[in-house]
């Protein structure tokens, strides 16, 4: 009796014990599959991320390829330049002599030029002050009618026919006193310096018995003013000289009224020695704006 009932106690025990070991043996199963799973997508992310680093690296070396390529074409060219450089300056060694000896020569022409342009400001400056010495001695209506320049250190007086002569002839005329005086005035102040009178006339003939042409009329005309600056205001005669140019020295067009009275004048021109004329340029003053009013 006891026999019976521990069998059915010992089925049950080894029944249970059974099932629990199916039961371990599931869950077993269960995470294998799990972790085998798991295993495949790694396995196939790997083989996406090869895939893709093979990429990379056939890219990669078919750049380093062309570099390479590129880099052998440079050094070619390197070579063709450096062997042009190299024949330049084989061939150019005396022509860098040549331009050498011509940056001398321009070196040279600059320190004369500028040695020329220093004389000129100089002149100019010199020019500008004996033009203003010489007008400020003159009225404004004596200005009309008288033009005074300096050029190269030579001064032109130019005098108008009708202030100083009467009308068709070569005598001078009273008004042209006051005038005179100031024009011997200014020539004594250059005591040194020769004194050229120059008559001038337009083309119109001359219809006096006494006077051939307009030679003869410039000529006189010119006479006149030497002979009243000698007489009459004691100008030294060795000093002055006395010429007529007729005609043919106009200063304007002839075909006008305006253009022929131009022409009709008397130059008195002051003309200093060649090496006085060198002493005034290294005299010359500043050229201040201060100085020269």
């Amino acid at each position: 009796m006891k026999k019976q009932r521990i069998w059915p106690l010992a089925f049950l025990i080894i029944g249970t014990m059974l099932f629990s070991a199916c039961g371990v043996k599931k869950k077993v199963h269960q995470a294998l599959e799990a972790e085998h799973r798991a295993l495949g997508e790694r396995y196939q992310q790997s083989q996406v991320e090869l895939a893709e680093s093979r990429a990379r690296v056939k890219s990669l070396e078919d750049q380093l390829e062309s570099e390479r390529r590129n880099n052998a074409s440079l050094k070619e060219a390197l070579a063709r330049l450096q062997g042009t450089l190299d024949n330049s300056i084989n061939q150019n060694t005396q022509g860098n002599v040549n331009i050498s000896k011509l940056v001398d020569e321009i070196n040279a022409s600059n320190r004369y030029i500028q040695h020329l342009v220093n004389t000129k400001n100089k002149s100019d400056s010199l020019n500008m002050v004996l033009t203003n010495n010489l007008t400020r001695s003159l009225s404004r209506e004596e200005l009309k009618d008288v033009d005074v320049q300096v050029l190269k250190g030579v001064v032109y007086i130019s005098l108008a026919d009708n202030m100083l002569y009467r009308s068709g002839s070569y005598e001078i005329s009273d008004q042209a006193g006051a005038t005179l005086s100031k024009i011997a005035k200014i020539i004594q102040d250059y005591r040194e310096y020769d004194v050229l009178i120059e008559g001038n006339t337009d083309p119109d003939p001359i219809t006096q018995k006494n006077i051939r042409n307009n030679w003869d009329l410039s000529t006189l005309r010119a006479s006149s003013v030497v002979q009243a600056l000698q007489n009459t205001y004691g100008v030294d005669p060795k000093r002055m000289t006395a010429g007529g140019r007729g005609e043919y020295n106009p200063i304007a067009d002839n075909a006008t009224a305006q253009g022929k009275a131009r022409n009709r004048r008397t130059q008195i021109i002051i003309t200093p020695k060649l090496d006085q004329f060198m002493e005034l340029i290294d005299k010359a003053p500043a050229t201040d704006s201060t100085e020269v009013q």
